[in-house]
């Protein structure tokens, strides 16, 4: 028997848990269209590049993910931190959000903890939980909760943290009250698709992977970067940040996280170009481990850098 629960005190427990947002959006027939439409879309452009998970039927179902589904619980964690990166040629760029411990098993843990009180609080309560690992449309269940709005760069971005947030989601089969979506406030703000310099941004709210940095360097596989690609990669060796730095709604509203796991391992803000284009895998191994970025594996290290000093020998 279900023990009634009432979303203010999952939300409570969210926040005691250590997530920064929450809020909670209730499944419906137009919201998973919308879902369905916006993805099917997307994928008709060619816009997914290699990334063949993102054709998962159950990107376009979330009944075939969770047939009992009612709810998501949708969660975001701040994760910026005040550091910057070192200005000189020499310095190679890692994303943010890599500079730190690997951000799933902060999230995992978190989202763990969240499920086995849910489900301790009766019998038959059922729980799934994803941090960017599952195929969930994190950004689009976080807006529809209320967390934040999917800005014209394709991120989630939040009033409080700005774009600078990990996404995570519960599906239960609790029917919960839910939250208002967010509205957009990009207004007629175009900074970040005036600054992508590989135009990835095709149009507002649409990103092409064909074109973006951050899906070059952590994705593609290729043992050559694209031609077209490779002139304007100005340092970047994993991921990109060049749309969220000039996003009005980070520099104004990023905070420091408290979350010292996040904290960057010093080796992720100054790392050398010229030593990452002979990085080996037992410095592989030992730079990166517990870390996001393991993702990319040390040929590809080896690949991106060696891209961006042949940029500046030119």
């Amino acid at each position: 028997m279900v023990t009634e629960i009432t979303s203010d005190a999952i939300k409570q427990k969210a926040l005691e848990i250590g997530f920064h947002k929450v809020g909670i959006a209730a499944i419906d027939v137009s919201r998973q269209n919308e879902a369905a439409n916006y993805l099917q879309n997307w994928l008709e452009l060619g816009y997914q590049g290699d990334m063949e998970w993102m054709q998962n039927p159950k990107r376009q179902d979330i009944y075939l993910t969770m047939p009992q589904v009612s709810s998501v619980i949708a969660v975001a964690l701040n994760y910026y931190t005040p550091h910057q990166r070192l200005e000189g040629e020499e310095y190679a760029k890692i994303s943010r959000y890599g500079w730190g411990r690997d951000y799933h098993k902060i999230m995992h843990k978190k989202l763990k903890f969240l499920c086995s009180w849910l489900e301790d609080r009766g019998e038959g309560i059922l729980t799934k939980y994803y941090a960017d690992t599952g195929p969930i449309s994190d950004k689009f269940w976080a807006q529809q909760a209320g967390l934040g709005w999917v800005a014209k760069n394709g991120n989630l971005i939040t009033r409080e943290y700005g774009s600078w947030v990990f996404l995570g989601e519960v599906l239960t089969n609790l029917e919960l009250t839910d939250d208002t979506p967010h509205t957009q406030h990009c207004g007629s703000c175009t900074r970040c698709l005036e600054a992508c310099p590989t135009g990835a941004i095709t149009s507002p709210y649409v990103v092409d992977a064909n074109r973006c940095i951050a899906y070059h360097t952590i994705e593609n596989r290729e043992e050559k970067l694209p031609e077209d690609i490779t002139p304007h990669l100005s340092g970047w060796v994993a991921g990109c940040d060049i749309c969220q730095d000039v996003c009005p709604w980070n520099q104004r509203f990023s905070q420091p996280t408290n979350v010292r796991e996040f904290e960057p391992y010093p080796e992720n803000l100054a790392p050398k170009l010229i030593e990452l284009a002979e990085i080996s895998e037992e410095k592989w191994h030992q730079q990166f481990t517990a870390s996001a970025l393991r993702r990319i594996k040390p040929e590809m290290w080896q690949r991106n850098a060696k891209a961006n000093l042949k940029n500046l020998d030119k």
